[in-house]
């Protein structure tokens, strides 16, 4: 049973928005240390990490003996782990690594047993861990929804900035495509765009993958698209400084706002454009 509640908006965040109580890194850092403490309490980290029992000592888990070189590997990041050590000085890459490695890590026991000998605790087993990823990604969504311009932890454990509104089925979505080519550049381009830490020139080169994958569909758009709607898909990237550069393109421009609209334009019409081949063939 998952025993997260997911807290409603309260009085602050309904009169100033979800943005003007955005979390600090400091908070974010506060949070993601109480998520570790609460499901290390509840065992669902034993079969990973390991346990301490009074009669046996130390039983490792999958992770072995020396859990904190096991970390200092698959991290690659010194002075990271243990959480209850280090948190406070982590920034905010160090933060979101331990989030996704944690997401790894995590498993539900479904069986616990309590050993009284010299208050010895519970012991923890029949792990599993779809189950844990799915609590903890719950909790983790509404903390990293909450910081800065808003995260969210993917289904496959990687960080992504969140869509804007109205826009999260659209990046959920799968191209309704058996045409391999067009959905691994959609896919590319959607995790290269939203990707933390990913530079304008990232975002740039996502932009573009689209507008290549147009290219690529347009004989096809010529006959589901009126002539002008086509031609137009293709003048936003060739005028903007998004293809290919020139002198008579406009290069002077907020970057940010430009690249977030035309990348949603153009996945929007991706996807439009395969709705109305499928219905076209219906």
């Amino acid at each position: 049973m998952n025993d997260f509640i997911k807290p409603r908006p309260y009085y602050s965040a309904r009169k100033n928005g979800p943005r003007a109580t955005a979390l600090r890194l400091e908070d974010l850092r506060e949070l993601v240390k109480s998520t570790w403490d609460h499901y290390e309490n509840a065992g669902y980290f034993v079969e990973a990490f390991g346990s301490t029992c009074v009669d046996s000592g130390f039983d490792p888990g999958f992770a072995g003996t020396n859990v904190k070189a096991y970390a200092l590997l698959s991290l690659q990041r010194p002075n990271i782990w243990p959480p209850e050590d280090s948190y406070a000085a982590w920034d905010e890459d160090d933060t979101f690594t331990v989030i996704e490695f944690l997401y790894d890590h995590i498993s539900k026991p479904h069986k616990k047993s309590y050993h009284d000998w010299n208050s010895c605790g519970f012991h923890y087993s029949n792990f599993v861990q779809a189950d844990g990823q799915f609590e903890y990604r719950e909790r983790m969504n509404v903390i990293l929804g909450q910081y800065g311009e808003g995260w969210e932890l993917t289904d496959k454990g990687e960080i992504l900035s969140k869509p804007p509104n109205g826009m999260t089925e659209l990046v959920a979505a799968q191209i309704p495509t058996n045409d391999k080519t067009t959905t691994q550049r959609v896919e590319d381009a959607k995790m290269k765009f939203r990707r933390h830490g990913s530079s304008k020139s990232d975002r740039r080169d996502a932009v573009r993958n689209l507008a290549d994958v147009l290219e690529w569909l347009r004989p096809q758009i010529k006959e589901a698209l009126l002539r002008d709607d086509e031609q137009e898909l293709f003048n936003i990237a060739n005028n903007f400084g998004i293809r290919h550069l020139n002198k008579k393109q406009k290069l002077d421009y907020d970057e940010n706002v430009w690249l977030s609209w035309i990348f949603y334009h153009y996945l929007n019409t991706i996807n439009a454009f395969f709705h109305i081949i499928k219905r076209q063939q219906q």
